[in-house]
């Protein structure tokens, strides 16, 4: 069944596991004067840096995203919410709680660690080790937009920051040894927002207190509700998302880490397929 993604077709049955490469075909525009790139450059080094910004929603950023199964083995569930109808991404689809890193991701201590697998993966075709932000906003984004705590009775070392003071109220530090790199993906050009989001599945066993109490949720999601896995599809849901959800169902039965990791890639150079499997970085081999 082919499935249109950006502008180029997937035939969706041949992943997961078995992903191919997808060439895009792409339509080289006329090549502009200098002068107008010398002008258009003049124009960008003129702006201040608010401008500089305020232009500059597309640019890649790095990202978290975190799917919480529920009873894998008897009935497996997964956590999801519906983001607003004005959302500048993806509007009105059922997502997993997920979001960019934020600065001061780098700075927070984790209790406990990635596994290695997990830690060298992420460290795959990037320009620098992002691996503990990664887990540390995935961890973050979990409590923001659903309340649940991925973590374990502790006290801070250090005055936690001012998107933390919530969580390390409830008395926990965050922990990371729970959480597997599971895919990748980046988002397509043409988008209003692009985001490089790594997803990492983690068992709910390993998430502290009531998992059907969202009382501490901001309101990013709405109707939050732990889906059956198998009716997961008969929502309205991101192609990504559905590609994920498939390979959270090839894993309710094994809980270790992946030795190699899907990688949804579309940069300016092609649109692919490839998986992330120990070889040097930025080998799309």
């Amino acid at each position: 069944m082919l499935r249109k993604c950006g502008n180029f077709r997937l035939d969706v049955s041949l992943f997961p596991p078995n992903f191919q490469r997808v060439r895009k075909q792409r339509v080289i525009p006329t090549a502009l004067p200098v002068a107008w790139h010398r002008r258009s450059r003049n124009y960008i080094e003129s702006l201040s840096m608010n401008d500089k910004i305020a232009i500059n929603k597309t640019a890649i950023r790095d990202a978290s995203t975190i799917v919480v199964l529920r009873d894998r083995i008897s009935d497996p569930h997964v956590l999801m919410g519906q983001r607003g109808s004005n959302a500048a991404f993806m509007p009105d689809k059922f997502v997993f709680p997920g979001g960019a890193i934020d600065s001061e991701d780098a700075n927070i201590q984790l209790a406990t660690n990635l596994n290695s697998l997990c830690k060298a993966r992420l460290m795959e075709d990037t320009v620098e080790d992002l691996s503990n932000s990664l887990a540390v906003a995935a961890i973050r984004e979990l409590w923001e937009e659903s309340g649940l705590v991925l973590g374990k009775h502790g006290n801070w070392t250090c005055p936690p920051p001012t998107e933390w003071r919530a969580f390390a109220a409830t008395g926990h530090v965050p922990v990371a040894h729970p959480l597997q790199f599971i895919f990748r993906a980046i988002t397509p050009a043409g988008r209003p927002r692009r985001f490089d989001a790594r997803f990492f599945l983690v068992d709910a066993s390993d998430i502290s207190g009531d998992l059907d109490d969202f009382s501490a949720a901001s309101d990013e999601l709405s109707h939050l509700q732990w889906i059956p896995l198998p009716k997961a599809r008969d929502y309205d849901l991101p192609f990504i998302t559905e590609v994920v959800l498939a390979e959270v169902a090839a894993r309710t039965d094994d809980m270790s880490p992946l030795e190699t990791v899907p990688f949804f890639k579309n940069n300016d150079e092609a649109s692919l397929f490839v998986r992330l499997r120990g070889y040097s970085p930025k080998s799309d081999e």
